[in-house]
């Protein structure tokens, strides 16, 4: 899917602190759209640009991988590849390969690559591990 055009993004966070408020601000040609961090699947990164994705929608943004995972993280984001920032709301299944590395499949079938780099990352996909073994090597059952 093509991008829809190319954004700038901002963060409008009430003053109030309620999280369900709180929405991506990005600027449209002089106006600005606002998108709610839950609804958007995952942010790839497109040179100098990252692709900001939803489910039936992206966005081509000039901002940097790193800034855009720091500002997400709070939102259940997890950076799983230095091209790749998801949303843990929609991740259904991760599985090992014999490289080192994961397969992150998210709703709607995508999948991506977990580099061995992040794979700790995947550790706060859930609270609890329950029958995983030694799924991580290292990780406390």
């Amino acid at each position: 899917m093509a991008p829809d055009k190319h954004f700038k993004l901002g963060f409008a966070v009430p003053q109030s602190g309620i999280d369900a408020a709180v929405r991506i601000a990005i600027k449209v040609n002089g106006g600005i759209r606002f998108i709610n961090p839950g609804e958007v699947v995952a942010v790839l990164a497109e040179g100098n640009y990252v692709l900001l994705q939803q489910e039936t929608s992206s966005y081509l943004l000039r901002e940097s991988m790193s800034v855009v995972a720091q500002t997400l993280e709070p939102f259940g984001f997890i950076r799983i590849h230095r091209s790749v920032i998801v949303n843990s709301a929609f991740v259904e299944e991760i599985k090992p390969r014999s490289t080192g590395e994961y397969l992150l499949r998210v709703k709607g079938g995508k999948e991506y690559t977990v580099t061995r780099t992040y794979k700790e990352n995947l550790k706060s996909l859930a609270e609890f591990w329950i029958g995983t073994g030694a799924f991580f090597l290292g990780h406390e059952q």
